[in-house]
C-alpha cells in the first residue's frame, strides 16, 4: 500500500480511537459504580461550593484521594471508587502542593475555614495559597459548606463532634478567664495534666520552639500570645490569650496534649501529623517561658532521653 497522507492520517486515526477506547472507554464501562458505605447525596448549597471550587482551581493543588502506598498523609479512610458516584467531574487531582481534602470535612469547624480562606496565612503562617477574600462572604459560606462535606457521611459524624464541642467550648469562654482555664485543663486526661514538660528551657530549646511558634501558632494567637494574630476577627470563640493561664499551674503535658491533638470546636488544630514530639514539647516550653511565665521543665518525673543522657 502506497503511504499517501491520507493513509498515514487514517492510519494515525485508528490508532488513536483504539487507544482512547482501551484507556477510557472501556475502564469508565467496566468501572464499579456502587456507592460506598460514606456516600450520600450532597445538598444544593454543597454542590453550589462545589462549582464555586472548580471555577477556582482548587484540583491543582489539592488531591482528593489517598492510595494504599501514601497512607502516610494521615487521611482517615484509604479512597474507593463508591466514595465519588456523585462528583462529575471528580476531583481526584494529581499534585499535593497542598493538603490532600478527600477526607476534610469535620477536621475543622466553619470558623477556621473563613479565615483559611480570606487568608491562608492567618491559619497557616507559612502557606503558599492564595487568599480569596475577593470572593466574599456569601461566597466563602458556601464554598466551606462543599469543603465540609468531603468524606460524606465521615464528614457528618465529625462535624456533629465539631458542633457538639463548639458548644462546649463557647460557654466556658463566655464564662470568664477562670472557667475557661479550667475547662481547657479539664479535657486533658489526668496522666498528661500530671506531666510535666521533659525538655530543659536551654536557650537553643527556647530557639527552636520560637520558630515552630512563627511557623505554626503566630497567626492565630498572636506574636505576643495575647491571641489577637490576624485570624482572630474570623474565629470564635477567639483564640487563647495565653497569659490568662498565668498562675493556674498548668503544667507542660496539658500545653503537649493539646498541641498534639488539638481541641474539637475551636480552631485550634492538631499537629501530631506535622510535628515531631520533640518540637511540640519545644512550643510548649517557649509558650509556657515566655507567655504564662511558668515552666514545669526540669521538674521530676523526668523519664530517660537518650540523646540528652550525660
Amino acid at each position: 500500500m502506497k503511504m499517501t497522507p491520507t493513509v498515514v492520517i487514517g492510519g494515525a486515526l485508528v490508532i488513536l480511537t483504539v487507544i482512547v477506547l482501551l484507556m477510557v472507554a472501556w475502564p469508565y464501562s467496566t468501572a464499579d459504580m456502587t456507592p460506598s458505605e460514606i456516600f450520600r447525596e450532597r445538598t444544593d448549597v454543597e454542590k453550589a461550593g462545589f462549582k464555586i471550587y472548580l471555577q477556582n482551581g482548587c484540583v491543582y493543588c489539592h488531591s482528593q484521594s489517598i492510595r494504599a502506598f501514601d497512607w502516610g498523609h494521615g487521611a482517615h479512610r484509604i479512597a474507593q471508587s463508591g466514595d465519588y458516584v456523585g462528583d462529575s467531574p471528580i476531583q481526584l487531582g494529581s499534585a499535593r502542593t497542598g493538603v490532600d481534602l478527600s477526607q476534610e470535612g469535620g477536621e475543622h469547624p466553619d470558623d477556621w475555614h473563613v479565615a483559611h480562606f480570606v487568608n491562608p496565612r492567618y491559619t497557616r503562617p507559612n502557606s503558599i495559597m492564595p487568599p480569596f477574600r475577593w470572593l466574599g462572604e456569601e461566597r466563602i459560606g458556601t464554598l466551606t459548606r462543599y469543603v465540609q462535606s468531603l468524606g460524606l457521611k465521615g464528614a457528618d459524624k465529625r462535624m456533629d463532634r465539631q458542633r457538639h464541642w463548639k458548644a462546649e467550648s463557647i460557654k466556658a469562654y463566655e464564662a470568664g478567664p477562670d472557667a475557661n482555664a479550667r475547662w481547657l485543663a479539664e479535657i486533658v486526661p489526668q496522666g498528661w495534666r500530671d506531666l510535666p514538660n521533659p525538655y530543659p528551657t536551654s536557650d537553643a530549646s527556647l530557639q527552636r520552639g520560637h520558630v515552630v511558634y512563627q511557623q505554626f501558632c503566630i497567626g492565630c494567637h498572636g506574636p505576643v500570645g495575647d491571641g489577637m494574630g490576624p485570624a482572630q476577627p474570623w474565629i470564635y470563640p477567639p483564640p487563647l490569650n495565653f497569659t490568662i493561664l498565668k498562675g493556674r499551674e498548668i503544667s507542660g503535658g496539658i500545653i503537649y496534649y493539646q498541641l498534639m491533638n488539638g481541641i474539637t470546636g475551636t480552631a485550634m488544630p492538631y499537629f501530631k501529623h506535622e510535628l515531631e514530639s520533640q518540637k511540640i514539647w519545644e512550643v510548649g516550653n517557649y509558650v509556657a517561658e515566655y507567655f504564662i511565665n511558668d515552666s514545669d521543665a526540669n521538674m521530676e518525673p523526668k523519664g530517660i532521653d537518650a540523646a540528652n543522657e550525660p
